[in-house]
């Protein structure tokens, strides 16, 4: 029977986001990092990076759903990851509200 290692496969997660930036693949720095600049550019940096090549359940660990659906007008997400940004968009309507779309999305 294989077993994963779920430290040795959170690693592999920040590796996926961040392979170019190796000090952000320590979850502890990296929580550090957000809480000491939340609501600045750096932090939409990050969520960006998550939104474009992390897994969801990733990215809600360090991100709400209420703040990435009102941050996403304000990310410079690339053309290919639109299509992910649409679809979060569209994942995050709720009581009937339509949430802003991706900047650069005008359909």
């Amino acid at each position: 029977m294989y077993i994963i290692d779920m430290e040795k496969r959170k690693g592999l997660l920040l590796m996926a986001v961040f392979w170019d930036y190796p000090k952000f693949r320590d979850e502890n720095y990296l929580r550090h990092f957000l809480n000491e600049k939340k609501g600045t550019s750096a932090y939409y940096w990050v969520m960006n990076r998550f939104l474009e090549r992390g897994r969801v359940i990733d990215t809600f660990e360090l991100f709400d759903i209420k703040e990435i659906s009102e941050s996403l007008p304000k990310l410079k997400l690339s053309p290919h990851a639109l299509i992910n940004g649409i679809g979060w968009s569209k994942s995050m309507e709720y009581n009937n509200k339509r949430l802003p779309a991706p900047r650069g999305y005008s359909g």
